[in-house]
């Protein structure tokens, strides 16, 4: 077969940091993915949360085909470019932001907030300052972004990483003003915590960082690499509860497979960094910006964070009622919009259920830290798909109990 061939071959010429699933995707439409085999997955997890209008929407593809005949795939960033400058602004528009620095990565994003915290201290004349994270948080693989990462399995092989960060508990505000001191420079954290869990932020504890912030001078940064462009029902999570911050990472469903991040900045954050503190040779190339133009057009156009909390509201009924009957198995569901999470009973491994689901009932989830299974599907799917997948849910469910 194929796929068989296709799994072997992986397994002797790529680099061994995943554990892949013994199956080889060769296609895709809508909400489904196609192994080589012809076989048809219902995807709710949209590539870790990439895929917000799913597979083949045509205006996307169409942009980027327009700009591949055109044949400026990259020109440096030495020169401006029209795919940036639409993107750039149609971006600004979605967020309040006042600045944005294209990426090619979420972790690249994080590494530009972290730059422009310190940037802004430096300015000021408080040079390397102190940065504040939060305890279950993920922020990237890079060096920096693994050193605001509060997972210790995480962070151990690659120390040291950069110093001068500082750990708080999420929602506990208590926790955060123990943290400031006199070197404090920023907060950082996800709107949503993904990898961690799927936990948000309560409004008390978000609106009690804001101030804290305000107060003593800091930069509240936010990561919506995961939690934004939609997902949390709103175009970006913060916008729920009405707290602004001064730094926002994106990336993800912002090129909607197309490797493009971004931070955004506001205020005095926004001009804090100067030319020659930062860059990218491929950060923002016509290609990329292309895509993500597009993908902003279809956000507003078909109303696409409105959909999110429309079929949010219909996911939360579904997996409210897979924990009402395997009470036994589901300990926790938490969540907002299409970014929800199941933690089940130590006795229930999550990963078992993804890997069952998969490959006997071919609906593709993803795990997350505390025994959780994160549903992150396309942003585009219908209440017949959440059908689909409670049923098969529950089907692998009932065969593990």
């Amino acid at each position: 077969m194929v796929n068989d061939r296709l799994v072997t071959e992986g397994e002797q010429v790529l680099y061994k940091t995943y554990n892949r699933f013994p199956v080889a995707f060769d296609h895709a439409k809508g909400v489904e993915l196609y192994d080589a085999g012809g076989h048809a997955y219902l995807d709710f997890g949209a590539g870790i949360a990439v895929a917000g209008l799913g597979y083949g929407n045509t205006l996307v593809d169409q942009a980027m085909k327009e700009q591949i005949d055109r044949g400026l795939l990259h020109t440096s960033n030495l020169f401006y470019n029209e795919p940036s400058i639409e993107a750039a602004e149609k971006l600004l528009a979605a967020s309040g932001m006042d600045r944005v620095f294209f990426t090619n990565s979420g972790t690249e994003a994080i590494e530009g907030a972290l730059k422009i915290a310190r940037r802004y201290h430096y300015n000021k004349g408080r040079a390397g300052c102190e940065i504040i994270a939060m305890q279950g948080s993920f922020h990237g693989r890079s060096m920096g972004a693994l050193s605001v990462t509060g997972k210790d399995h995480y962070r151990a092989p690659f120390e040291p990483l950069i110093g001068g960060v500082r750990f708080a508990t999420f929602n506990d505000l208590d926790s955060v003003k123990a943290q400031i001191n006199e070197n404090t420079g920023a907060i950082i954290m996800e709107t949503i915590q993904g990898e961690g869990g799927i936990y948000p932020a309560t409004e008390d504890f978000l609106r009690g960082v804001r101030q804290l912030c305000d107060e003593h001078d800091l930069l509240l940064i936010l990561d919506e690499i995961q939690c934004g462009m939609g997902r949390s029902g709103a175009m970006f999570a913060w916008q729920a509860y009405g707290v602004k911050p001064d730094v926002l990472t994106v990336a993800k469903a912002l090129g909607n497979g197309v490797p493009i991040g971004a931070f955004l900045a506001c205020g005095e954050a926004a001009h804090a960094m100067q030319p020659g503190d930062h860059g990218s040779t491929y950060g923002g190339n016509p290609f990329v910006c292309a895509a993500a133009s597009a993908v902003l057009d279809v956000f507003k156009e078909a109303d696409i964070p409105g959909h999110a909390k429309a079929q949010g509201a219909y996911l939360w009924k579904a997996l409210d009622e897979v924990k009402a009957a395997f009470p036994e198995m589901v300990k926790d569901h938490r969540g907002m919009g299409l970014i929800q999470g199941l933690e089940f009973s130590p006795s229930v491994p999550a990963g078992e259920i993804v890997r069952k689901m998969l490959l006997e009932q071919q609906v593709i989830l993803i795990a997350a830290e505390h025994n959780t299974i994160r549903f992150v599907p396309p942003l585009v799917i219908e209440h017949e798909h959440i059908d689909a997948m409670k049923e098969k849910l529950e089907a692998v469910l009932a065969e593990l109990a």
